[in-house]
């Protein structure tokens, strides 16, 4: 059933654009290789922030973003997932992974722990949509699990870093900090910008057309 949500995220040359300088993304992430664990040391749940341990690994090619995403995510709970049998259990072909419907399901297998699909329907998230984001992404990870948003289109990082991905890509959510005003994200598509912290406006709005998993 074709639903806005349902909308592939199909990744290209032309649709992955990594960080300040276009640098084409599916050149880096088609041979990066796994960069081991990223320690992330606040976790300061009752605090207003709280990052969580991801062992990251860079996605080994150009339409394996949804199966990486969805391992990093998991990796948070102590748990290596081959990304192969991910890709498998998510249906991920060159042309990507369909929906972030196709990855609440493995997350509900995989963690043994529910999760649900939430769709950001408009262009532009409005301001109940972005509350609503930053309230699920606050539970989701004082509860210790991270979540995956499908996102697409160009965002700007905290640091004034673009990230630009036309074509679609998925990415793991992983803390938060300022009560869930500003987030910090795992990106499976570059090694070298693993991860990266970005206002929840900005985020909603990279949402915003597709969706996201989230307790």
């Amino acid at each position: 059933m074709a639903t806005t949500l349902l909308r592939k995220t199909v990744l290209t040359a032309a649709g992955i654009a990594a960080t300040a300088g276009g640098i084409a993304g599916p050149a880096i992430a088609a041979h990066a290789a796994p960069t081991g664990t990223t320690t992330v040391v606040a976790d300061r749940k009752g605090h207003g922030e709280r990052e969580l341990d991801v062992r990251y690994e860079a996605q080994p090619n150009f339409y394996y973003c949804g199966p990486a995403a969805a391992r990093n995510a998991i990796s948070v709970l102590g748990k290596n997932i081959d990304v192969d049998a991910m890709a498998r259990e998510m249906g991920t072909t060159e042309a990507g992974t369909n929906s972030i419907n196709d990855i609440t399901p493995v997350l509900n297998k995989e963690t043994g722990k529910p999760y649900r699909s939430v769709e950001i329907k408009s262009a532009k998230a409005d301001d109940k949509q972005t509350d609503t984001l930053r309230t699920d992404i606050v539970r989701t990870i004082d509860d210790g699990r991270a979540i995956v948003a499908n996102i697409a289109g160009t965002a700007t990082d905290t640091d004034g870093t673009t990230h630009s991905f036309e074509g679609g890509h998925y990415i793991s959510v992983i803390g938060y900090r300022d009560n869930g005003t500003t987030v910090t994200i795992a990106d499976s598509a570059n090694p070298n910008t693993a991860t990266y912290r970005m206002s929840i406006d900005n985020l909603a709005d990279w949402i915003a057309t597709r969706g996201y998993s989230t307790s």
